[in-house]
């Protein structure tokens, strides 16, 4: 796959891994990266340390879920995760793929038709003068617009007011729209961590407009 010009503002790196996560990520990533033939049904974009992913494999057995995540920490956690002590898969977690990198190279290389795509409480970069690293802009909804089924849906979660406002503001730019229908949210480390200090995260369900 040809590397586009795109830059990522999030951390690729955090504390040294461990042993265990080095080989993990060695042996084990190359194994469950996304193959050109198989559907992929589900994506989560920015899965941190994986909780959701995995409890999005969980309760959909029969579904293919990749999951996009440039901070290699998160990869190895999530590996760690879905692994016995041989470093094998196990049985629940065999239908998830990962792309290690920005969600967007593997985005604008491919063709998917997703029936949901999740994005939980994605960095809000709440800083004036950092409003242009905030990734869920007109542009980039429209871009996952065009890998959404008919009667998909994007689900985003925040917990951060101002930014699931500016979310909204930029909808109307888009060819999504809003709906009402209620989706079971798991509750990640993010939102437990709560850093904006708001009384709850606020939820956003787009689908293709009419």
């Amino acid at each position: 796959m040809e590397k586009q010009e795109i830059r990522t503002f999030g951390r690729r790196h955090g504390k040294k891994l461990s042993t265990r996560q080095k080989s993990l990520v060695r042996n084990v990533l190359p194994g469950i990266a996304p193959t050109e033939s198989e559907q992929i049904n589900i994506l989560e974009i920015g899965f941190g340390a994986g909780e959701h992913l995995r409890e999005l494999a969980v309760a959909n057995p029969e579904k293919t879920i990749l999951g996009a995540e440039p901070f290699v920490n998160g990869v190895a956690s999530l590996l760690s995760a879905i692994t016995n002590e041989s470093n094998q898969i196990l049985p629940e977690f065999r239908r998830i793929r990962v792309f290690p990198d920005d969600v967007r190279l593997i985005l604008n290389a491919r063709e998917f038709n997703f029936a949901e795509i999740w994005i939980l409480h994605p960095d809000p970069w709440s800083k004036a003068r950092h409003e242009k690293r905030r990734l869920l802009n007109a542009d980039f909804l429209d871009l996952l617009s065009k890998h959404l089924a008919q009667n998909g849906k994007i689900i985003i979660g925040t917990d951060h007011w101002e930014y699931y406002d500016w979310i909204m503001n930029q909808i109307p730019n888009t060819n999504l729209r809003q709906t009402d229908s209620a989706h079971d949210i798991v509750k990640t480390r993010y939102q437990k961590k709560n850093m904006a200090h708001t009384a709850e995260p606020k939820y956003i369900i787009l689908t293709h407009a009419a």
